[in-house]
């Protein structure tokens, strides 16, 4: 899958002639293509058994769960192990997965309860993914384009949340196995590429299994009030503000749209992100990024009360893309941050901490957006979590004043280069 000629320039130029980071780039578009994709097939067949908020709902808190309890392990894992080794096996796994739920919905046995049990297994590989693949990207350039490297990959991951969506949502007129099927095929993909990055240091040093270690990325952000607080915020923000797992219903009971509609819904926020991941990856942010963090976070929190009250598919599409935009700067802000912030042997489980907030802002976001819709009905659910954004906003600018107050991402760590392939 080659990169889009237009987004090469000059000023990028000197992140993606890394092959090592232009081989990730390529397997997070395709995996997660799969996993969007998976997403729209899964929400739309949820609903249509059950036509149920609520059920809609678990199918975040059912991910979440293992992201929870393992959190702790998988950040010694990626400490200790070649984390492109743990990668490929994850989305390997994933890979199957699907397989199964293609087979599951051509022979008719993919029920609500075999759809959450697979959803686990997903769960539980991605808890382990997701915090390495963050810990791989700085081995991937040299230090000084680490802040270019993160919004190259967040680039990655939102044009396939562009791209994934609404192919998931077309291809599920085919039905919901050919969706998992092209899922299936991805990770598989996504898995190949990544047992093809060759880069030196891959293999952390390994220090001994204690229980301070194992809780040590605990106790360095505990440590570290502004990394406590840039992901906190993210944390409550998300959990509040995010209505992904109710755009089914927005979709099929509000705007009318079908699971098309559904996909392009699911495909906006990634719009404006891409946009602003690609300008950010050329002109990266240089002063007041605590403050343009902050203000970005309320955007989103401004963006989703109008999509809730919105019955304009336009309308509501035009503040999706807004949505994203804003949570864009604020990813490629917090993200940089932490990592420049954190010693390389100490990335592992930082990451898996940071998972924990990612995961409980978007699982655990989705189980919330759920139950609320049930007592309270959609629109005013997501309108709550838009005002409880801005809420929060205005709380952690007391409370963390010193994040609020970072000028610029510098780098404090001696970050070891590993952009040289073998």
């Amino acid at each position: 899958m080659p990169l889009p000629a237009a987004e090469i320039s000059p000023k990028s130029d000197s992140v993606l002639r890394h092959r090592p980071f232009l081989l990730f780039w390529n397997a997070r578009v395709a995996s997660t293509i799969a996993s969007q994709m998976q997403i729209v097939a899964v929400g739309w067949q949820v609903y249509q058994l059950t036509g149920s908020a609520l059920d809609l709902g678990m199918v975040g808190l059912v991910q979440f769960i293992p992201s929870l309890f393992l959190a702790l392990l998988v950040g010694h894992v990626a400490d200790r192990f070649d984390r492109r080794k743990i990668a490929r096996i994850c989305l390997f796994i994933e890979g199957l997965a699907a397989a199964v739920m293609a087979v599951g919905s051509m022979q008719g046995w993919l029920t609500k309860e075999a759809i959450f049990a697979v959803v686990f297994i997903l769960g539980a590989s991605r808890a382990f993914e997701k915090p390495t693949l963050q810990a791989l990207v700085p081995g991937l350039v040299p230090a000084h384009l680490l802040s270019r490297a993160v919004a190259w990959a967040a680039s990655a991951t939102q044009t396939a949340v562009i791209i994934g969506p609404a192919l998931g949502g077309f291809i599920y007129v085919a039905g919901a196995a050919t969706v998992y099927t092209c899922s299936s095929v991805l990770f598989l993909l996504s898995s190949l590429l990544i047992s093809l990055i060759r880069i030196e240091s891959a293999l952390p040093k390994r220090e001994p299994a204690t229980l301070q270690s194992v809780f040590a990325g605990i106790a360095f952000i505990k440590s570290r009030p502004a990394i406590l607080g840039a992901i906190s915020l993210d944390l409550f923000a998300v959990l509040l503000g995010g209505a992904t797992a109710l755009l089914p219903i927005f979709a099929h009971d509000i705007l009318s749209a079908g699971p098309l509609g559904l996909g392009l819904l699911r495909s906006a926020p990634a719009v404006g992100a891409l946009s602003v991941a690609i300008y950010l990856a050329h002109y990266p942010l240089k002063r007041r990024v605590g403050r343009s963090m902050f203000i970005a976070i309320a955007v989103f929190g401004l963006a989703t009360i109008v999509f809730a009250l919105s019955h304009s598919f336009i309308l509501s599409l035009a503040a999706l893309v807004v949505l994203g935009a804003s949570d864009m700067i604020s990813v490629v802000v917090r993200s940089t941050f932490v990592q420049l912030e954190t010693p390389d042997a100490m990335r592992g489980r930082v990451s898996a901490v940071n998972s924990i907030f990612i995961g409980t802002s978007n699982q655990l976001g989705e189980f919330e957006s759920g139950v609320t819709a049930s007592w309270f009905g959609a629109i005013p659910a997501v309108v709550i979590g838009g005002i409880g954004t801005i809420t929060v906003v205005v709380l952690w600018i007391r409370l963390f004043p010193e994040l609020f107050k970072v000028d610029s991402l510098t780098n404090t760590q001696q970050t070891p280069s590993a952009s040289t392939s073998k």
